[in-house]
C-alpha cells in the first residue's frame, strides 16, 4: 500500500465560532482507494500558509510510501532541513498527515485505531465544556455591551447550570483578564476579583454537581499566579490550566508546588521532547496535548505513557475542528490515566455538519465509535462550500502590553 495523493482544505468556521475562525483538513488517498483525513491545529502562520506546508511534507516525506511506517515518517519529518528539535509548526503539518495515516491503517485492518494501540480501556470518555454565550460570537471582546459569560458572575452561573442540566459535570471558564505578547505580568486586582466572584457564583449554583476548570493562557509570573490560585483555592478548581508561559516549566514548577489546585498543561507544547520537560520538573499533575500539534496519535501515546509513570493524568485539548476531537476519542480510549476530554458543547453546530457521521455525545460523555479508522468521515461537500478567505490567525494575543 502506497500514499498516492494529498488534498487540503481551510475551512472557515461560520459564526459563533466555536472552535476558532478555521479548520485545517487534510485527506490522505491511498494506490488502493483508501482515503484518511486529518486535522492541524496550527496558530502560527497563515491558514492557507499552513494547507501548503502540509502539502509540501506529505510530497517529501509520505507519497510514494507505506502509511503504516509512522515511525518512519515521524523521524524524517521531525529532521526535516536539519532541524530536529520540536517546531511548533513543523509538528502542526506532520500530525495531520500522522492522524490521516492512523485512519487509512484503521480503515485497511477494519478496526477503530483504538483497537491497534493497545485496546479498550473506557467504553465512554467523560467530557466538559467552554461556558459559551447564547448568542452572538463566542469571542468576549466582542460582546455588543461588555457583559457576557466570560466577565459576569450571574450569567456565568446561569451557563454553567444549564450545562450541568444538559448532562455535564464539568466546565470550564477563563475569567482573568488579557493576556499579551509581552506576558507573563503580575495580575489586575480587577481580575483577581471577577475571576474570584466568577467562580463562587458558579461554585453556588451547581455545588458538587460539577467541577470547575480554571483556565489562563500563561498570562503571569509566577507570584503573579499564585496571588490569583489563593483567590480562587476556596472554590477548589479541578485545575489551573497553563498559569505562565509555556517555555518554562521550570518557573511553571514554582506555581505547582505552591497551590492546591492541580496544575494542567499542553496545549502550546509538541512532541515527547517538550512534555518531559514538563513531567522532569513537577510542573503539572495533568497534561494537555492537541493532537492537532503534539505530534499526532502515536507521538502522543508515548507522551501518556511517559506521563503515567509519574502519575500524571491526560486531559487532550480540543479548540480546534472535529477531525482533531476524533483523533483525541481515539486515543483517549486507551489511557488508563485518562482524566476528561475537551467537548465542544455536544459536538453539534457546525462541527456536526463537517462530519457525516456525528460524534456521539450523551450525558456528559462521548461514545466512542466502534467504525473502523478515527470512526468519522469528514463532509468533503461542506468543506468547499466554506473557504476560509481571511488571513487572521486562528488565536491572536494582544499585541501591546497590559497596562495596569
Amino acid at each position: 500500500m502506497k500514499i498516492t495523493d494529498v488534498n487540503t482544505w481551510v475551512v472557515g468556521n461560520p459564526p459563533p465560532g466555536i472552535g476558532g475562525k478555521y479548520f485545517i483538513f487534510v485527506k490522505l488517498t491511498t494506490d488502493g482507494g483508501v482515503v484518511g483525513y486529518g486535522e492541524a491545529y496550527n496558530a502560527t502562520f497563515s491558514a492557507h500558509v499552513t494547507a501548503k506546508m502540509v502539502e509540501d511534507m506529505a510530497e517529501r516525506y509520505l507519497i510514494g510510501r507505506d502509511p503504516h511506517d509512522i515511525e518512519n515518517f515521524f523521524r524524517r519529518a521531525y529532521s526535516s532541513g536539519f532541524t530536529q528539535r520540536p517546531d511548533v509548526s513543523g509538528m502542526g503539518c506532520f500530525s495531520a498527515l500522522e492522524m490521516a495515516c492512523w485512519d487509512i491503517i484503521g480503515k485497511e485492518a477494519n478496526k477503530p485505531v483504538y483497537k491497534l494501540l493497545g485496546g479498550q480501556v473506557h467504553e465512554t470518555l467523560r467530557s466538559y465544556t467552554y461556558l459559551y454565550p447564547h448568542t452572538g460570537s463566542v469571542h468576549s471582546e466582542d460582546a455588543p455591551d461588555g457583559r457576557n459569560v466570560y466577565n459576569d458572575p450571574e450569567m456565568a452561573a446561569a451557563c454553567a447550570l444549564e450545562y450541568v442540566e444538559q448532562g455535564f459535570n464539568a466546565v470550564k471558564l477563563d475569567p482573568a483578564g488579557p493576556y499579551t505578547a509581552f506576558d507573563g505580568h503580575q495580575p489586575r486586582l480587577l481580575d483577581i476579583d471577577v475571576s474570584t466572584r466568577m467562580i463562587k457564583a458558579i461554585r453556588e449554583a451547581v455545588g458538587t454537581r460539577a467541577d470547575i476548570l480554571f483556565g489562563t493562557h500563561g498570562q503571569f509570573t509566577a507570584s503573579g499566579a499564585l496571588r490569583m490560585a489563593r483567590a480562587i483555592e476556596p472554590y477548589d478548581p479541578l485545575w489551573f490550566e497553563e498559569p505562565v508561559p509555556p517555555d518554562m516549566p521550570e518557573v511553571m514548577a514554582q506555581v505547582a508546588r505552591g497551590t492546591s489546585i492541580p496544575i494542567a498543561t499542553g496545549e502550546r507544547l509538541t512532541t515527547k521532547f517538550e512534555f518531559a520537560r514538563v513531567i522532569e520538573n513537577r510542573a503539572a499533575t495533568i497534561l494537555q496535548p492537541d493532537l492537532g500539534r503534539s505530534g499526532g496519535i502515536l507521538e502522543t501515546k508515548k507522551i501518556a505513557a511517559m506521563a503515567e509513570a509519574y502519575h500524571i493524568q491526560v486531559a487532550p485539548h480540543c479548540y480546534c475542528g472535529p477531525i482533531v476531537g476524533a483523533a483525541n476519542i481515539q486515543l483517549a480510549v486507551t489511557l488508563p490515566n485518562f482524566l476528561i476530554l475537551e467537548s465542544l458543547k455536544q459536538w453539534d453546530g457546525f462541527h456536526a455538519t463537517l462530519l457525516k457521521n456525528k460524534i456521539e455525545w450523551q450525558d456528559g460523555n462521548v461514545i466512542p465509535s466502534k467504525e473502523p479508522g478515527l470512526g468519522v468521515e469528514l463532509n468533503e461537500a461542506v468543506c468547499e462550500a466554506h473557504p476560509y478567505t481571511g488571513k487572521e490567525l486562528h488565536l491572536q494575543m494582544m499585541q501591546t502590553p497590559l497596562m495596569p
